[in-house]
């Protein structure tokens, strides 16, 4: 029993020591201008709460209790606190003779941190930025000033040459190549007519359906329409293999960092493996065809794109390989398994607890419906891009969605931001959801209001409107995305009513819901069109 005794007496030097090495390096930083904040626990920093609060309904708890903390769970023992400040203690029975105290203080009416804090999450300092102006900072300035700093296993499922990890002058120009292919009105005609072709297939199939879960059904529509505008692979057995592989590939992104036989992450990477030679046979094939002199592939619009990266030159120093060029387009599906699916879901979700809105989007949508079969025109992509309830529905959807969450970087050395310095090797949390969720830029911001939008100053260039990210590396593929929205939402309000079940959004690891958005659904009849 002496001996558990003397141990619990080194326990709790060593902690208290951990305690006042902390709190006197506390001081120096903040002397230094580095933002304030709590380290939390040695080793796990504050990395239970930061998760905890993806779990929960509303995932920016961890910000705000963080930017204005009012220290509500404490409430009560400081109601009774007749001084300025109040130990909390936790105790240890080790027999009947002794006890351990493991004690600290809490500053009495401690009002918050501010908008940036630093914390430390999975062992690592990082400073959070709930600013959007230091939030601009942080995505213009890449690769001088910050890096992209993902989590173990994000980097090695997606690899070193993969577009989320290259920096400098290579990632400009996949960016722009990409960009420029994406965003062109070549490709926009003519994938809005494979989109309406998975859209339509799709919506007819759930006549057939009892209860139709959402969130399964419309990653039908987005992974087909992404893998076509990539790699040009149709419906079939090779696109089939593909979504069989690639859904084992994503799982692995988020997950223990243990590589050992039957994991998580070595399942993915095999499956990676897999995945990868597909594609590099077909970015093979393609190469082959152009050195041939094939008319279709070297000198035709660009097809998808693999022939974009393939007729790019380049830099002769900088050539892309056939690995870069195939591994990166399996990192480029991840928007047609994730994210999305989720923001078409949750687009009919809030339309389902948003009758007005829904009714409003109807009447739009089935206004250009009648136009069309007035004058027997095909749709173009305009047609969609210019409804403007349904554009504001989308940038409402975006917005209170916040699929992607955040960006991380770490500073590649000292950084001063305003009044706060960010030292090298720290770890940047730049907080979109923080942003979308303040009141100070949206009012009720937890409130579906499309209406918003009527008034608001344009979504680009709109510091508070990120769910693209920003900066250098903006998602190259947004105005592809809203097109394939707009057509899921048109052809869906005049195709049926629903009755969506209840269900919730669940925040972590990422954004989806709970039961997959189960709804029935009714046909309309043509003389309600």
């Amino acid at each position: 029993m002496e001996m558990i005794h003397w141990c619990w007496v080194l326990v709790g030097f060593v902690m208290g020591w951990c305690w006042y090495k902390s709190i006197k390096s506390k001081a120096m930083e903040e002397r230094s201008g580095v933002p304030k904040g709590n380290p939390g626990w040695p080793v796990i920093g504050e990395t239970l709460d930061f998760i905890a609060s993806g779990w929960s309904s509303r995932p920016v708890t961890f910000m705000e209790k963080r930017r204005s903390r009012e220290m509500k769970d404490l409430k009560a023992l400081l109601k009774n606190q007749p001084l300025s400040e109040f130990q909390i203690c936790f105790s240890l029975v080790l027999d009947d003779e002794s006890m351990f105290l493991l004690s600290f203080k809490v500053e009495k009416g401690f009002k918050g941190y501010g908008k940036v804090f630093k914390t430390n999450i999975l062992g690592k300092p990082v400073i959070v930025s709930t600013d959007q102006e230091v939030n601009k900072v942080v995505l213009q300035n890449i690769g001088n000033t910050f890096i992209p700093a993902y989590p173990q296993t994000i980097t090695e499922i997606l690899g070193e040459s993969s577009i989320l990890q290259i920096n400098g002058s290579l990632q400009k120009r996949l960016h722009a190549l990409l960009g420029g292919f994406l965003r062109s009105p070549h490709l926009k005609a003519r994938i809005t007519r494979d989109i309406e072709i998975y859209v339509n297939q799709t919506l007819h199939s759930w006549k057939d359906y009892r209860v139709v879960y959402v969130q399964d059904e419309v990653r039908k529509i987005t992974f087909d329409v992404l893998v076509k505008v990539l790699v040009s692979v149709g419906p079939g057995e090779d696109l089939n293999f593909m979504k069989r592989e690639f859904s084992e590939v994503i799982k692995g992104l988020i997950c223990l960092p243990i590589k050992l036989p039957g994991t998580r992450l070595y399942k993915s990477l095999k499956a990676k493996e897999k995945l990868l030679k597909m594609v590099r046979g077909i970015v093979e094939e393609r190469k082959a065809a152009m050195d041939r002199g094939d008319y279709v592939f070297q000198r035709g619009p660009p097809n998808d794109a693999v022939d974009v990266l393939l007729r790019d030159t380049g830099d002769s120093t900088e050539r892309l390989s056939l690995d870069f060029i195939s591994s990166n387009m399996i990192e480029m599906m991840i928007p047609g398994e994730e994210t999305m699916p989720t923001a078409m879901t949750l687009a009919v979700k809030f339309l389902s607890d948003t009758p007005v809105a829904l009714n409003q989007l109807m009447e739009e949508n089935v206004e250009l419906k009648k136009r069309k079969a007035v004058s027997g025109e095909d749709y173009a992509w305009t047609d969609y891009m210019y409804l403007p309830f349904t554009q504001n529905v989308i940038n409402e959807t975006l917005r209170m969605a916040n699929i992607i969450n955040a960006v991380w970087r770490k500073a590649v050395k000292d950084v001063k931001i305003k009044d706060y310095l960010i030292p090298e090797g720290w770890g940047v949390m730049a907080s979109f959801t923080s942003i979308h969720m303040d009141e100070e830029n949206y009012e009720n911001p937890y409130q579906f209001n499309p209406w918003r939008w009527e008034k608001a100053r344009s979504v680009n260039n709109n510091n508070s409107y990120t769910p693209f990210g920003g900066g250098q590396r903006l998602c190259p593929g947004l105005e592809l995305s809203k097109l394939e929205i707009s057509i899921f939402l048109h052809h869906l309000v005049t195709t049926y009513r629903w009755v969506a079940e209840k269900d919730e959004i669940v925040h972590f690891p990422t954004v989806k819901m709970r039961k997959k958005l189960p709804i029935s659904v009714t046909p309309l009849l043509p003389s309600a069109i």
